[in-house]
């Protein structure tokens, strides 16, 4: 190896090591970003499906974009981590992305706590991220700028109202629950639940928490049963929504459910029939009616995972978002001409495409800071578990 060659690597291996323990971002003479991807998401635990779906619709895109010529004449690729829900391993996963791997940028995974603890590594280094499933608002709306962190699926503050409003539908009596879990997530969600109400002349009548792996919800379910409401907003994860419902059937209340797509991946496998009605915001179902590009990434799922009914297939939104995150990624890099991180930031603002979740028209907009969202809440699906599977509500037997 010539002495130049071998001095930047030792450089390189320093600058890393520094990166990794310290967080500082190595010299831009070293950081020649490479047709890479890097996606940090929990592939390992009980959100494992998550990262799965994530991942599948990252490579999907990733093969159908090198079939086409790769980008800037080179052939994309997917780096994945498992983060397994854990905020410290998403923040050194974030580092060796960017530091190690010289990715062009990361892809988010399933946990807002995670999304979170990325915001301060993903400005100090200076690398995009782009979010494909976690939606706290304040992990984008972080008031940094520029702004490196993007996304390309729901957000809090939006999901908020959507649910309000379907809540409010099914309610008789407009007195609304709200059960949500003691995380960065939960909490975040906690105020833009209570302003979308309030912006309908409402106040939540309970608002009752819990934490992970809690197996007992009863004190909160009764408090809001006993409070008199009818209908309950759920902010949690599959294995404490569980518990919720669990303990609702015990407590023999059985008010409307609406909840935020934590509960989109195995409710109806750990609950059961107590599954049966509880509605589910989602950004993408393959049993609606699919667009070409719907049709291409449905066959080519079922060509990976040997899966022949579309309901059987787990976390569609997870699937459809990172599928459509790394299109927006790649139209970026082409518009910058270039893998600099930098360049590629501003360049998405300018990235213009009909997507498969929504159109990106644009996909970002600077001006705006609630506009580092892709995804605008008119393309918010509303769907239902039944017998075990999640199904748009529109034609369900829910569907009145």
């Amino acid at each position: 190896m010539p002495p130049q060659s071998i001095l930047r690597s030792q450089l390189l291996a320093a600058a890393v090591a520094l990166g990794l323990s310290t967080g500082f971002s190595i010299p831009a003479a070293l950081a020649d970003q490479e047709p890479c991807i890097g996606n940090s998401a929990a592939v390992t635990g009980p959100a494992a499906f998550s990262g799965q779906a994530i991942k599948m619709g990252a490579e999907i895109a990733i093969e159908e974009i090198n079939a086409a010529g790769g980008v800037l004449g080179k052939k994309l690729r997917l780096i994945q981590y498992d983060d397994a829900g854990a905020p410290p391993r998403g923040v050194d996963n974030t580092r060796r992305i960017a530091l190690a791997d010289k990715c062009i940028a990361v892809l988010g995974g399933f946990h807002s706590t995670v999304a979170l603890a990325q915001v301060d590594p993903v400005h100090e280094i200076g690398i995009p991220y782009m979010g494909v499933w976690a939606a706290n608002t304040k992990a984008i709306e972080n008031g940094r700028d520029p702004n490196f962190m993007f996304r390309v699926s729901a957000k809090d503050k939006w999901v908020a109202r959507f649910l309000v409003d379907e809540a409010l539908k099914v309610s008789k009596t407009g007195k609304v629950a709200f059960f949500y879990e003691n995380t960065g997530w939960g909490n975040g969600a906690l105020p833009d639940v209570k302003a979308a109400l309030a912006a309908k002349g409402k106040e939540l009548l309970a608002a009752e928490t819990f934490n992970w792996n809690d197996q007992d919800m009863s004190p909160q379910v009764i408090r809001a049963r006993d409070a008199g409401a009818d209908v309950a907003i759920i902010w949690s994860l599959d294995r404490e929504a569980n518990q919720i419902l669990r303990s609702m059937d015990k407590a023999s209340w059985k008010p409307a459910i609406v909840g935020a797509w934590g509960i989109s991946g195995n409710l109806g496998e750990l609950a059961g029939p107590l599954a049966n009605g509880v509605r589910v915001m989602q950004t993408y179902s393959f049993l609606t009616p699919q667009s070409e590009a719907g049709k291409r990434l449905l066959a080519a799922v079922e060509a990976k995972t040997g899966i022949k009914d579309p309901k059987d297939i787990k976390a569609p939104s997870g699937i459809a978002n990172s599928y459509d995150a790394v299109y927006v990624l790649a139209d970026a890099i082409k518009i910058a001409g270039s893998f600099d991180w930098k360049k590629v930031q501003q360049a998405l603002y300018q990235v213009s495409r009909d997507g498969l979740v929504a159109p990106y028209k644009p996909a970002f907009d600077k001006a705006d800071p609630e506009r580092q969202d892709a995804i605008l809440p008119q393309y918010y699906l509303l769907t239902v578990w039944h017998d075990g599977k999640l199904i748009p509500l529109k034609g369900s037997p829910y569907d009145k």
